[in-house]
């Protein structure tokens, strides 16, 4: 395992985690990820440590209801959330991990737009 250590933008939501070194990782199309470039790391819910910022967290949550969106309320990043594809692990945006990491990651296109088809496929 290797600890990487992220956040939002502003630095009001901080967070640690224990990541594979070659972590499974999925690319999503749908319309939340897309527009925002967001690219998944699961992390189980007990390798994620939220160090700062619970209270600035908003939620987001349309389609089904089920993942739940988190967004730092003062710079608006998603720097991780509860997916409804993964309800025992957060996903966390690998783009909002601190630089310097050692994660070498295998990218795997998902097609959120068909999300159903899609997650029988996982």
């Amino acid at each position: 395992m290797i600890e990487v250590e992220g956040g939002c933008h502003c630095g009001a939501v901080r967070f640690t985690a224990l990541a594979d070194p070659e972590p499974e990782m999925l690319d999503c199309n749908c319309s939340i990820c897309a527009r925002t470039g967001y690219l998944h790391l699961f992390i189980p819910h007990d390798r994620f440590n939220l160090l700062k910022g619970k209270d600035d967290l908003a939620s987001y949550k349309f389609g089904s209801g089920q993942a739940d969106h988190l967004f730092c309320s003062h710079c608006g990043v998603k720097s991780f959330y509860q997916p409804r594809s993964h309800p025992e692990s957060y996903s966390v945006n690998y783009n909002c991990l601190n630089v310097g990491h050692e994660l070498e990651p295998n990218i795997t296109k998902f097609d959120g737009q068909n999300w159903e088809a899609s997650k029988a496929k996982l």
